[in-house]
């Protein structure tokens, strides 16, 4: 079985974090906020894949790709967007994603709550699939955001990017 397949085995309850819930983009609406009503100051830009390149992959290849926005639990309100990744590289399957704040809700925990599920959700749905991240060399704070929910610093790069792993030894 695909990722999306994984995904929708899962119960709803396991879509939603502490201060967080993910709600995969079905509509126009979520589609407009994730790829339109929002950008990204410009020394975050670079940082992360934008929403339209990762929803267009997930259009090309849907049972790998699954876009969701990341909403406060309380009320529903969009706080920011993530790919839950199944990828397949150089004859290695592991599961990430791509994600990011909006600028007006960082600082707020949304982000490491929203890492922390999606960690739980990927290692449910693929339990058997290594989670790997790769962050773009000197990006601190995304760095110290992955260490805390669990994720080690490799000497392997993706390009430009540093890889980090989940270590399920080290978190169970």
């Amino acid at each position: 079985m695909h990722l999306r397949e994984c995904l929708r085995a899962l119960p709803d309850s396991a879509f939603a974090g502490e201060s967080v819930i993910f709600r995969e983009i079905l509509t126009e609406d979520d589609l407009a906020w994730a790829t339109c009503d929002f950008v990204l100051p410009p020394e975050q830009q670079e940082l992360v894949n934008p929403a339209g390149f990762s929803i267009g992959r997930a259009y090309f290849c849907p049972e790998r790709f699954v876009p969701y926005l990341i909403c406060k639990k309380d009320g529903g309100v969009p706080v920011g967007f993530i790919l839950l990744s199944e990828f397949i590289w150089n004859g290695r399957e592991f599961t990430g994603w791509s994600y990011f704040i909006a600028p007006e809700h960082q600082k707020k925990g949304y982000g490491r709550d929203a890492a922390a599920l999606a960690v739980r959700i990927l290692s449910s749905a693929m339990p058997n699939l290594q989670i790997e991240l790769s962050v773009v060399e000197g990006n601190l704070e995304a760095e110290r955001l992955y260490l805390s929910v669990g994720f080690e610093k490799t000497d392997r790069f993706d390009g430009d990017e540093r890889v980090f792993i989940y270590s399920t030894k080290r978190n169970k």
